[in-house]
């Protein structure tokens, strides 16, 4: 799994914070240690005075996100499954509650928790062979959250089709429907999302924080109502006891002898 301790790591370029979600033998997937470390990262660099922006990335080619590390979710049971989600709420409130610049350099898959980070940051790069969505339902999870998420990007035609298929579109579909800003060649999406990151914090700094206060204030309403909507109806699905047979299946063929 890597080691914990940099379940998020930061470089700097300049005056560009770089963060990595740093666990890539998982596809840097969510876990408690990354959701801490990231929360953190977050509101240091916001609060401080080193970096006048931030670019969100994974660590590895594999993926941004791949969304909720089974091992923790397929352990998940009703009496723990609202402070769980609680927890998540904290971190996805941490990328929404940043006032500089953030962009999410999306050099992977960016699926599920992944994918609700990605479009809370402010500009999305990504590359044409990424793929991006809402699997939850394959798990066996509704899509509450992520389909409230999407719905402040594309149609409700479109949101239906992806929360309900689980489904997962590439980067140039994804570009096309205007869940990507930028698409680039895969070599060059940290350099873009760098280069967009330097853009914004040029402009004055005053006008960039509070247009980014406002877009929050348009859309705080709506995202705590899918939170906590999140946890009724996730707690209806696990209470069927689909999500664990269906992740504790999945585990096992991942973790099965290979030949």
């Amino acid at each position: 799994m890597g080691n914990e301790q940099n379940a998020v790591t930061v470089e700097m370029d300049g005056r560009v914070a770089i963060m990595r979600l740093n666990r890539p033998t998982v596809m840097n997937a969510v876990n408690d240690a990354l959701r801490q470390g990231l929360t953190r990262a977050l509101r240091q660099l916001d609060s401080g005075d080193d970096a006048d922006a931030i670019v969100l990335t994974g660590s590895g080619e594999r993926a941004f996100c791949a969304g909720q590390d089974l091992d923790e979710s397929a352990v998940v049971d009703t009496s723990t499954l609202a402070g769980w989600l609680n927890r998540q709420h904290a971190m996805y409130q941490a990328v929404r509650d940043v006032n500089k610049p953030l962009i999410a350099a999306i050099n992977g898959t960016a699926a599920g928790a992944g994918f609700q980070m990605a479009l809370m940051c402010d500009l999305r790069v990504a590359h044409p062979g990424v793929k991006m969505g809402q699997p939850e339902v394959r798990a066996g999870l509704a899509s509450i959250v992520g389909s409230y998420l999407m719905s402040l990007q594309i149609g409700h035609s479109l949101n239906q089709q992806f929360s309900l298929t689980g489904e997962l579109v590439d980067g140039t579909r994804a570009h096309a429907l205007g869940l990507v800003n930028d698409l680039v060649p895969q070599g060059e999406v940290l350099a873009q999302s760098i280069k967009r990151a330097r853009a914004l914090a040029a402009l004055p700094g005053a006008a960039i924080r509070v247009t980014k206060q406002r877009f929050r204030e348009r859309t705080q309403a709506g995202f705590e109502e899918a939170c906590n909507a999140g946890i009724r109806y996730q707690l209806e699905c696990y209470a069927t006891g689909e999500p664990t047979r269906v992740m504790k299946a999945f585990l096992a063929r991942r973790n099965a002898p290979k030949d």
